[in-house]
């Protein structure tokens, strides 16, 4: 059986789960999500959520599992939400907002310009002396990847110097330059 699959999943106060046919739908403080879903029995009973399989068919078994995370997610995210943040890595680059629209200046000969979905909250960070930041929050844990993917997508980092978009934290391989 799926490690994964098989563990309940606690619905904290104030989030309610409602099981149709075919969609699940989660409510929170933060906002609401749905997901469909098939192949799987979903349950809710006495807070928490279960998620069971009928056979032990190869496809079944792949989305125990999967649909498992996915409602955790869901969960975790109208109750408590999720964050990511970019630093800007190089000479010359920046970030600003205003509203849902982000600016960076990537070393392009214009810069970029992105709407930001409205579940997205975009913040951007300077400090005299430090790298730019773009920090994103949101319940949706899919969207927020997605647009953070988008955005590292517009100029990765280099692996000499180590200069384009990167997520705080994120460890870059770094190659040796040339030996003279």
């Amino acid at each position: 059986m799926s490690r994964i699959g098989k563990n309940p999943i606690v619905v904290p106060d104030g989030v309610t789960v409602e099981v149709t046919e075919g969609l699940v739908s989660v409510k929170g403080k933060l906002g609401q999500l749905t997901q469909e879903f098939s192949e799987i029995a979903i349950k809710v009973e006495e807070g928490q959520v279960i998620v069971e399989r009928h056979t032990d068919h190869k496809d079944h078994r792949a989305k125990h599992g999967l649909y498992r995370s996915l409602i955790n997610n869901m969960i975790i995210g109208v109750s408590s939400g999720f964050s990511k943040e970019l630093e800007l890595v190089g000479v010359g680059y920046r970030a600003s907002n205003q509203g849902q629209k982000l600016d960076l200046a990537l070393g392009f000969s214009h810069n970029i310009v992105l709407e930001v979905a409205k579940e997205v909250t975009l913040e951007t960070i300077s400090e005299k002396g430090k790298n730019p930041i773009v920090k994103l929050t949101s319940f949706d844990k899919q969207l927020l990847g997605q647009i953070a993917a988008k955005i590292r997508g517009f100029r990765k980092p280099e692996p000499y110097k180590g200069k384009g978009v990167k997520f705080v934290g994120e460890v870059l391989r770094r190659k040796a330059g040339k030996s003279a």
